[in-house]
């Protein structure tokens, strides 16, 4: 049956109309009948990032100049030795809803949502926040929320020049050398899945760089799981952890037997 349940009792509240109260069986059903569609949604959001891994690639060939806590940076600096960036262009300076207190709202519910930048650091990548606020604002800022990624200061034409002058969005560059490329832009409502370590790195070139991705040949990729690892315990080029690497095994077995 269908229930009806008021808001606390509180009259100046519209009534909730519930779904059914059912027995552990036929709600067990409803579970896979709805299982069958997340996971086909799931395959469809792999072959998705599997797709954007093939999209080419445009040059980011002007100069530019970024302010952070160390003075000047370039593009390539802000890619801190590794071969991929991500760059979100958050909304805190004058003119901004909260400032000097506070950036925005809907950028700072982004920040607040961001997961240890330690595990994108240990699939190459490096995340940071750029805004037009000088430094000792954004660190004093960061400071007071908590907050933790790299955040720099824009001095040029950078945001104007990828889509993020007016309004937030997630860019993603790839670093050969020297040479900076382009390799992905989302913004919208694209930008709230953000935050997460496994979304952030299916928007990037390489991907998740485990070997059941579909991505193109040379691509580096490496067992399922065995990178995973307390943030505060990557070390280069260390081997994973021989106990971490029989749980992984087996858990994945199951998994692999269970679907």
């Amino acid at each position: 049956m269908t229930t009806s349940v008021e808001n606390m009792g509180k009259r100046d509240q519209p009534i909730i109309h519930t779904p059914p109260v059912v027995s552990p069986q036929a709600w067990e059903t409803a579970r896979e009948q709805l299982l069958v569609k997340e996971k086909a949604q799931t395959r469809a959001r792999d072959a998705l990032a599997a797709e954007r891994r093939r999209m080419p690639w445009m040059a980011a060939e002007k100069p530019y100049v970024f302010e952070g806590t160390a003075g000047k940076a370039s593009l390539v600096d802000l890619f801190d030795g590794r071969r991929q960036l991500i760059v979100y262009r958050a909304f805190f300076e004058p003119g901004v809803f909260g400032w000097p207190d506070h950036a925005c709202r809907g950028c700072s519910m982004v920040a607040d949502q961001v997961a240890h930048v330690a595990h994108l650091n240990a699939r190459d990548t490096t995340l940071v926040f750029v805004s037009r606020a000088p430094q000792a604002d954004i660190v004093r800022l960061k400071a007071r929320m908590g907050w933790e990624m790299p955040w720099f200061t824009l001095t040029d034409t950078f945001d104007a020049d990828f889509g993020v002058d007016e309004w937030h969005g997630t860019n993603v560059f790839y670093r050969d050398g020297n040479r900076v490329f382009r390799t992905y832009f989302i913004n919208n409502r694209g930008d709230e899945q953000m935050g997460n370590t496994w979304n952030y790195l299916d928007i990037t070139p390489l991907g998740r760089q485990e070997v059941w991705e579909d991505s193109p040949k040379g691509y580096p990729q490496t067992p399922t799981y065995k990178w995973w690892n307390w943030h505060d315990s990557y070390v280069a080029n260390a081997a994973p952890d021989k106990r971490w690497v029989e749980v992984s095994d087996a858990g994945e077995s199951a998994f692999r037997n269970q679907h």
